[in-house]
């Protein structure tokens, strides 16, 4: 029987929860305390949630690098029931050097010592997801593709993907990848729509198109009502949160899309995973498209 692409998706070989978890806001400025990171990591898992995203980069200051990846790896320990079938995407390539700046580097050497350190971190003999994090202009990015190529080979990533890449960066790494490439992250939000040329060719190829900040980021998830009209409007008509709706609008637009919401309490969680039993009617969509 095919896999009801409402509620669930394909990353490569693997089926995950069509709606993902995103764990930056746990680790970064504004953090919840680790209990109830945790209460949010094991309450995503109640829902149905199999996909969560994490990152090296995701920590506060100098010294606590990978905080994000070690709290899910403390979260999946914990958890009551079996994890076997989660699959938890990491990333590399990205900085925090402890001042609230991001930088890069996206060199082999950094690019394979970064995957080892997160190998360990997770506590896991391979890196479920591997996502090259994002573009560093002092490294051709073939050199940096071919650091993830050499990762997947080795058999330290099961899966590679890439994330805040263009069209041509999705083919290049395709290529390079020799057609292995499963995944592609991007920034994609009702405020935030530059992405559509990359979703649409991840649905002609078949990849996963992962939205980040689908909500349209920490700060400004809660004013999404306000600074959509038109989502308000549909969403008060529908009885449902505009977040919910948000990610119901995103899911309809390929089935090779899977939203990874931030989260850091147990209800925003919850409320956004509902989104896969929100079906909207085709003109619904267009609507949303259009506004």
């Amino acid at each position: 029987m095919a896999a009801d692409t409402n509620k669930t998706r394909r990353i490569g070989d693997v089926e995950v929860s069509a709606i993902g978890l995103g764990a930056m806001p746990m680790s970064i400025e504004g953090r919840p305390d680790e209990a109830r990171s945790i209460a949010t990591i094991h309450a995503a898992l109640d829902a149905g949630i199999t996909l969560i995203d994490t990152a090296d980069a995701y920590h506060l200051t100098a010294t606590d690098d990978g905080h994000n990846e070690t709290l899910i790896a403390k979260a999946l320990a914990s958890y009551g029931g079996d994890t076997s079938n989660v699959l938890v995407a990491t990333k590399g390539g990205h900085l925090r050097p402890g001042d609230g700046s991001w930088t890069q580097d996206g060199s082999p050497k950094y690019l394979a010592a970064a995957a080892e350190a997160s190998l360990k971190r997770l506590g896991v003999e391979a890196i479920g997801l591997y996502q090259f994090h994002r573009p560093d202009p002092k490294t051709p990015y073939e050199d940096s593709i071919g650091a993830i190529r050499d990762l997947l080979d080795a058999g330290k990533i099961r899966m590679a993907g890439i994330s805040n890449a263009n069209p041509a960066q999705i083919r290049q790494a395709q290529e390079i990848l020799g057609g292995r490439l499963v995944s592609v992250q991007n920034q994609f939000s009702p405020a935030f729509r530059s992405s559509e040329p990359e979703l649409d060719l991840c649905d002609s190829l078949g990849i996963a198109f992962l939205p980040w900040s689908p909500l349209g980021g920490i700060s400004r998830a809660g004013d999404l009502a306000a600074l959509h009209p038109a989502f308000h409007t549909l969403a008060a008509e529908l009885g449902v949160s505009p977040q919910r709706l948000t990610l119901a609008w995103m899911l309809a637009k390929s089935p090779h899309v899977i939203p990874i919401p931030g989260s850091s309490r147990p209800e925003t969680i919850r409320d956004s995973y509902a989104a896969i039993d929100l079906e909207l009617t085709p003109a619904q969509v267009a609507a949303l498209d259009a506004a």
